[in-house]
């Protein structure tokens, strides 16, 4: 419930800042189908701009709940394009159905952005609370055979990521246990369990390859971190962690604590946010 209200936030909020008659958008365009089941994306583009930079977004739930609907649209205005992108809830299939469905998105997205008109040299991910989860291990396991899959009509064509914005997510599953407040493990242990397919404790290995932290290399792309101070249902160690692993390799990274800020607020859709993070893309080549 939490997560959804944060996104109805970033959504009414990134109204304000851009209206709508100046975006372009194309719903439920299909990008792969597994099983009978056609997985979508929608495209928001301004309007103003020609060839944009693309953002990929990837919604929270607890991977098991959400939907592309509504996604944020407060860097539009910076100049950037965004697809919102539905992928298999963990209910449905495991970890890593979700990842590779991500992956055959962005596939997808880089061998159309002709047809769509934005730039396919360079994309960007985001993601908030299980979705920013997501959004780090696809923009750190960038060349990952494990994690690739084999989705959608456009295999030979790059996933790779030139950019990660990460909500809140949680990066460490061996840690965050730990971490956690009573309401936090509440709604985590059985979250993760049906993740993973098991409880936690039982498959490890299967839990290091799902957390960022354990993937990140020399070769991974810049970083920009968000978490509330007062977040009770994703510890802010999951992003201290997240960006002491990044700075240990070297790596671009900022992080923006939100003081006062819990695990939904209105904070997280401010404009100077907002400004902040299309600065930090900018400054790495975007």
């Amino acid at each position: 419930m939490k997560t959804s209200l944060t996104l109805f936030l970033i959504f009414y909020f990134s109204l304000k800042i851009i209206a709508q008659n100046d975006i372009e958008i194309s719903k439920d365009i299909t990008y792969a189908e597994v099983g009978g089941k056609k997985l979508k994306l929608d495209i928001y583009k301004p309007k103003a701009q020609k060839e944009p930079f693309l953002i990929v977004w990837v919604h929270g739930g607890a991977w098991n709940t959400g939907s592309k609907e509504n996604p944020p649209l407060g860097l539009l205005p910076f100049g950037y394009a965004l697809a919102s992108v539905d992928f298999h809830a963990s209910t449905e299939k495991p970890f890593p159905a979700d990842v590779h469905d991500i992956k055959a998105a962005i596939r997808f997205l880089r061998a159309n952005a002709g047809k769509f008109g934005y730039k396919a040299d360079k994309i960007i991910i985001w993601g908030s609370s299980s979705g920013g989860h997501l959004a780090a291990l696809v923009a750190t396991t960038n060349n990952n055979t494990a994690l690739e899959g084999n989705l959608g009509d456009f295999t030979k064509t790059s996933s790779l990521v030139q950019g990660c914005i990460d909500f809140y997510g949680p990066t460490n599953f061996l840690t965050i246990l730990n971490q956690s407040t009573p309401h936090g493990l509440n709604v985590r242990l059985p979250a993760l369990a049906i993740l993973l397919g098991k409880p936690l404790d039982q498959v490890t290995e299967l839990a290091k390859l799902a957390s960022p932290v354990y993937q990140i290399d020399a070769s991974d792309p810049p970083l920009f971190i968000v978490h509330g101070e007062q977040d009770i249902q994703v510890p802010i160690n999951q992003s201290i962690e997240l960006m002491s692993a990044y700075k240990s390799k070297g790596l671009k990274v900022q992080i923006e604590f939100i003081p006062e800020a819990g695990h939904s607020s209105p904070s997280y859709a401010k404009k100077e946010l907002m400004e902040k993070i299309d600065k930090f893309l900018k400054e790495t080549g975007f």
